[in-house]
């Protein structure tokens, strides 16, 4: 498993953060017994869900033992742990789940379309199961790491990894729809402002580049592939300049977004 660095991934916390917010903004949920997070990362964002619903019980789990050790360090009022979704949706009680979030977590699991209607069982009658996931595996930002990635010397190393994806707005409706919920599913593309030097390769380095860095620096070769990427990801994102000369990029991403809810029975 590739290891998760919390510091890193906290790099543009508040443009990271925002389609949480938005997504919790959607959840109608008024006074819920049990909040989980799944994928809850340095559970700074865990935090405002247990701030929303303060009379909740919290659970904050992710499958990095790094992100749960930051997030208990950081985080009052949740129980974090170290836990792999697909085990906790085979052992979770059916219906002890009153609203059930999984925050740009998804993607990173494969088949986790087929694996919905598990979590689902988890969320009780009237409850709330409320996630997003990107859905820009075609911008520049992830295709010119798969390129390079694919180029010699580095494909050796590289083709085995598996790339995170994610499906259609419909597709997660019809699943869902499909497991007696009412569902609210759309698509959003933002447009970060990011600062600082090399930023895009800053923002993939604390996600999508992860693996692919894990197996080129256990070959020793990551160094000279990161320059190179840096160099591709400046053509493809220029650098741009306000009216008073200070300088950033623009990072489109595209995300969609399914918020849930179990009707009574």
């Amino acid at each position: 498993m590739t290891a998760w660095d919390p510091e890193r991934y906290l790099t543009y916390s508040d443009e990271r953060g925002r389609p949480f917010v938005d997504l919790l903004r959607r959840v109608a949920a008024e006074r819920p017994a049990s909040v989980v997070d799944l994928g809850c990362g340095p559970g700074n964002l865990t935090a405002l869900a247990a701030a929303r619903w303060p009379e909740a019980r919290a659970v904050g789990l992710d499958s990095s033992a790094a992100m749960i050790d930051k997030a208990r360090a950081t985080v009052d009022g949740v129980d974090f742990a170290v836990a792999d979704l697909r085990d906790w949706a085979d052992s979770v009680a059916p219906g002890s789940v009153d609203v059930l979030l999984a925050n740009a977590t998804l993607q990173w699991v494969p088949g986790h379309l087929e694996l919905l209607p598990a979590l689902a069982r988890a969320v009780g009658d009237d409850g709330w199961f409320a996630f997003q996931v990107p859905a820009n595996f075609d911008e520049p930002s992830h295709r010119l790491r798969e390129e390079l990635a694919a180029e010699e010397p580095y494909a050796e190393h590289t083709r085995h990894l598996e790339a995170p994806g994610s499906h259609d707005p419909a597709d997660y409706f019809d699943v869902l729809a499909g497991e007696g919920f009412e569902v609210d599913a759309w698509e959003t593309t933002y447009l970060h402002v990011l600062t600082g030097e090399d930023p895009v390769f800053t923002w993939i380095a604390g996600t999508s580049l992860r693996p692919t860095a894990a197996a080129l620096e256990k070959a020793g070769m990551f160094e000279p592939f990161a320059e190179e990427l840096k160099n591709r990801l400046a053509q493809a994102y220029p650098v741009r300049n306000d009216s008073v000369g200070n300088s950033f990029v623009l990072l489109p991403f595209h995300r969609v977004f399914v918020v849930a809810h179990r009707l009574a029975a």
